[in-house]
């Protein structure tokens, strides 16, 4: 198949580069001309396999440029994906997330009505688009109610590429996954940020570790298993549905920075530090992927120790 990934050089999107790859596929991927981080996800053998193209999602015709072709499959996952960035500059944030995916699917769609292409497209929201609610796991039958700039600007994406589906019949699929990690991600996300401060702290033999409040419940992926369930979205997904990519299994926080104590063989006392305190306005968000194991046969294969052990895996090289 002839694959379009976008943000394909990003953490996620080198991992689902190279399962595509792996699987055969013939790839393209976009990168940002700012942010270019294709040397440090792949090496050179990798890379020049990959067919690249720049792509300013605020651009109208940067997004022309990167989308227009015979494509069988589009993954879309170029987006202001960090919480933090988005509500400092929600703006962005929604011209890139949701006024970006009106561009691409829009480009996309007016190439279906014309018969020069119909490919499956993939757009990567998220569960945060649930927002604050009961402590059950959430189903795609529940509302959206984001109450942050980024999961507000993933469900205009949403809204955007749907209604392709509804007025062109492009075939959108849309995936909202959980929180995932991994080798390779940035240290802005928690798991490995934590990783990090450990390892560290077990090298100097230091007692203690800043943190936050670690109050909130996530289920946490490996990144594996979330682009494994790309995978099978592009294959069998039905267009104009929402799929949650979750475990349906929800941990602590602060247990989950304890058991990554425990696999490093160091334990710290953890010490609040106000600066690190982040407020969670979603203290409980825990998705269910009945929807996504019966469309697919989807379920995570790496336990949640196997996650955080590859994490401070990484930390270690």
């Amino acid at each position: 198949m002839k694959v379009l990934v976008t943000g394909a050089d990003g953490f996620v999107g080198s991992w689902l580069v190279r399962r595509l790859m792996a699987d055969g596929h013939a790839v393209t991927g976009t990168y940002r001309l700012e942010e270019d981080r294709r040397m440090q996800r792949f090496d050179a053998a990798l890379r020049d396999r990959i067919t690249w193209v720049p792509l300013e999602l605020a651009d109208d015709e940067s997004v022309r440029r990167a989308v227009d072709g015979d494509w069988d499959v589009v993954a879309h996952l170029a987006a202001v994906s960090w919480v933090t960035v988005a509500e400092r500059d929600p703006g962005r944030a929604w011209n890139e997330n949701a006024g970006g995916t009106a561009r691409l699917t829009r480009v996309l769609a007016d190439a279906k009505r014309v018969g020069d292409a119909d490919p499956v497209v993939l757009v990567v929201s998220s569960v945060e688009v649930y927002g604050p609610g009961t402590h059950e796991p959430r189903r795609e039958t529940d509302p959206a109610a984001p109450v942050s700039a980024y999961a507000a600007s993933k469900v205009g994406a949403e809204v955007a590429a749907l209604g392709e589906w509804r007025r062109a019949g492009l075939r959108v699929v849309v995936a909202r996954p959980s929180p995932h990690t991994g080798r390779g991600q940035s240290e802005r996300a928690l798991v490995p940020r934590y990783a990090r401060r450990i390892v560290t702290a077990r090298r100097a033999r230091a007692a203690a570790i800043a943190t936050g409040l670690l109050d909130g419940v996530r289920d946490i992926l490996h990144v594996s298993d979330v682009v494994d369930a790309y995978v099978r979205l592009l294959a069998t997904g039905v267009p104009g549905e929402v799929y949650n990519v979750s475990s349906g299994e929800g941990v602590a926080l602060k247990d989950l920075v304890v058991r990554l104590c425990v696999l490093a063989g160091w334990q710290p006392i953890l010490e609040v530090d106000a600066a690190d305190v982040r407020p969670d306005a979603v203290p409980h968000l825990v998705g269910d992927g009945a929807k996504l194991r019966a469309a697919t046969g989807w379920a995570p294969r790496r336990s949640l120790d196997e996650t955080l052990q590859d994490v401070l895996d990484a930390q270690a090289d």
